[in-house]
């Protein structure tokens, strides 16, 4: 009788509970925000640097680590495990800059099953290695035997080696190497025109010319010329190109170049123009300081910005061209490593560049990639490397106390859930900000934040491996440091499976 009688009051108190999330959804705000998920609770990754699809119809994910490893696994939230697609770290030197850095599929690897990869190597000496390989019979392991090296570039310095190599729209190979490393590029590779370094690349990598394991694109600018400089080049004057990658609408080539102590830059690369490095850094002189202005043909980035505002290193990302989130179709989507900020950038012919802050990643950002339908993750790395997600989430915002508005907490996603969950959390502006989690008795039972947090978007995630099932509050308290007004109490309600 007695856990009859406890069972009807636990009862009346779900209902009474649920009644309490109906009356704050029904006294709440909508608004629509973008944010970003853990795509693959169950999965984790050593150091990853590029996410690729195949291409092939498939609905596969690759992933490179920076140790020398592509892993494999279908694109689902619920996997629960990778596997070694290609190891080969016993030729990968791997440390700092250096890696396995890119991966390309071939455009017809449905049928050839060619894949080009991007390696640092210190045999015999520091070198990055541009090669193919060939998928096995099984479709989810490779052929490390089957290497077939199309490009060796040695490498001065461990550092900007760039990385990205991607088929354009042309059936092209694209490559980025940056201009051989140490500092201000010592060695005047980006503007030398008879190195690879310091360059964007354009191979054919289905024909053979000469003692060459590719051959040279007829249109390529500097193709048969009486210079010395190298066929290969595409686009030049460029320091680390660490990410770039074609707009999947209109064939554009978006790139972002790390700077070196001022600026980064956002370039769109054309044909035989030289981006400047190093005369300039981002739009402003370098090197000679005083007369960058009176060289002709550099062109200027699309964007840049400073180190004391958005961050030190940034990774270009993709033009957004999926379907799941309207706002960002048609925006530029990219990060700083470092500050963790990504923005959506507009490029409009009819208009000047627009650059929007849009939200803060919870680890640093080494890449972005997009899966099959054109829908955008980033790598993140934060203790273990995780592999984010892109969404739009509607959600609401109640409990507001004084005049102050701009505080949105998402509904936890996924929900219910297992193990973990996130929320979407907008500050207006520089807070103090408290979040914690709350039972159905009332009893606060985690702390989630404690902390000063930055104005924008921050995806919060909370693991409840140790809490038994039921129905929980996440709390949030937060006063603004601009204008000292609180918000409070914002609770939503969490399910745990």
């Amino acid at each position: 009788m007695l856990k009859r009688n406890k069972q009807t009051a636990e009862g009346k108190r779900g209902r009474a509970l649920f009644i309490i999330f109906l009356l704050i959804i029904a006294c709440s705000k909508n608004f629509s925000q973008v944010v970003l998920t853990d795509a693959f609770p169950n999965l984790t990754f050593a150091s990853p640097v590029d996410l690729q699809h195949p291409g092939d119809g498939t609905n596969r994910l690759f992933v490179v680590e920076q140790p020398g490893i592509i892993k494999v696994f279908e694109n689902s939230p619920s996997i629960t495990a990778h596997k070694d697609f290609l190891d080969i770290r016993d030729r990968v030197q791997m440390g700092g800059e250096m890696g396995l850095l890119g991966l390309a599929f071939h455009p017809d690897y449905i049928n050839n099953g060619y894949f080009y990869v991007n390696y640092t190597t210190m045999s015999p000496d520091r070198q990055t290695i541009i090669s193919r390989f060939t998928v096995s019979s099984d479709p989810d392991i490779a052929d490390p035997g089957s290497e077939l090296i199309l490009i060796r570039q040695p490498q001065p310095y461990s550092n900007h080696n760039g990385g990205q190599l991607a088929f354009g729209p042309d059936g092209y190979l694209y490559i980025a190497l940056g201009d051989g490393g140490s500092g201000g590029d010592p060695l005047n590779n980006a503007q030398n025109r008879s190195t690879l370094l310091g360059k964007i690349l354009r191979i054919d990598v289905n024909s053979v010319e000469g003692n060459l394991n590719y051959a040279i694109p007829p249109d390529n600018p500097y193709k048969d010329n009486s210079n010395g400089f190298r066929e290969e080049i595409f686009a030049y004057g460029l320091r680390n190109p660490w990410r770039f990658s074609f707009d999947a609408f209109n064939g554009s080539i978006w790139c972002g170049d790390v700077g070196q102590g001022d600026w980064e830059e956002i370039d769109i690369i054309e044909s035989g123009k030289n981006y400047g490095w190093r005369y300039k850094e981002g739009d402003h002189c370098y090197n000679p300081p005083a007369n960058c202005d009176t060289i002709e043909g550099l062109i200027s980035p699309i964007w840049e910005y400073n180190h004391t505002s958005g961050g030190v290193a940034v990774t270009g990302g993709y033009v957004y061209r999926g379907s799941r989130i309207p706002e960002l179709y048609g925006k530029y989507i990219y990060g700083d490593y470092l500050s963790k900020n990504i923005w959506k950038l507009t490029n409009d012919s009819a208009a000047a560049p627009l650059n929007e802050y849009l939200l803060t990643a919870p680890g640093l950002i080494t890449s972005f990639g997009t899966d099959k339908e054109n829908e955008l993750y980033v790598c993140l790395v934060a203790g273990s490397g995780k592999i984010y997600k892109f969404s739009s989430l509607t959600g609401t915002a109640a409990g507001e106390t004084g005049n102050i508005s701009g505080y949105y907490l998402s509904p936890a996603f996924p929900n219910p859930f297992n193990p973990a969950t996130a929320f979407s959390l907008h500050l207006p502006d520089q807070s103090e900000v408290k979040i914690d989690v709350i039972n159905a008795a009332g009893e606060v039972i985690a702390l989630i934040k404690n902390e000063v947090m930055q104005g924008g978007n921050h995806l919060i995630t909370w693991r409840a491996d140790e809490v038994p099932s039921g129905i929980y509050f996440i709390r949030i308290n937060a006063l603004s440091l601009i204008n000292t007004k609180t918000y409070r109490k914002i609770n939503k309600v969490v399910f745990i499976k």
